[in-house]
């Protein structure tokens, strides 16, 4: 079966985060762009994530993570510190300037949820997202364990 899905997906995901960009600039939440705003958002839910946390609950890899984090901690939003109980573990916690900017942020992910869902029932939403869900399981599985799948995906083009 032919599927333009991964297409979409990205294409959703380029023009998505633009959109997202204007409307950050347009609510004056300046200090942040949207990936640091993922950043902010995992620490908004739960203060005190290390790194690798991060990583899991934003999809962002570790790499490009620690440049982000460095920028992030001289802009005041964040700071890291080592973990009272494993010292080889940075906890990172939100700074002052990044609790006031989490109204601008909720407002701007709430237009963009508008945005997405346009002329959708709750019933559509509903369902796109129990798919999303599913697709995403698939690729975090593909990613855990990328050998399984590529012996999964060559046994089925053989058939």
């Amino acid at each position: 079966m032919i599927s333009r899905s991964g297409d979409y997906i990205a294409q959703i995901r380029l023009i998505g985060g633009r959109v997202f960009e204007k409307l950050l600039s347009a609510s004056g939440a300046d200090r942040f762009n949207g990936p640091q705003g993922k950043i902010l958002d995992a620490l908004w839910q739960q203060d005190g994530l290390s790194a690798n946390e991060i990583s899991q609950r934003t999809g962002l890899a570790n790499s490009t993570l620690t440049s982000m984090l460095d920028r992030m901690e001289n802009a005041g939003l964040v700071v890291r510190k080592r973990s009272a109980e494993d010292r080889r573990v940075i906890r990172i916690f939100l700074d002052q300037e990044a609790r006031v900017c989490r109204d601008q942020y909720t407002a701007v992910s709430e237009k963009m949820t508008d945005i997405y869902f346009r002329g959708f029932t709750e019933e559509e939403i509903t369902a796109f997202e129990q798919s999303l869900l599913r697709v995403l399981e698939n690729v975090r599985e593909a990613d855990r364990n990328p050998d399984t799948f590529m012996d999964e995906h060559s046994s089925q083009k053989g058939n």
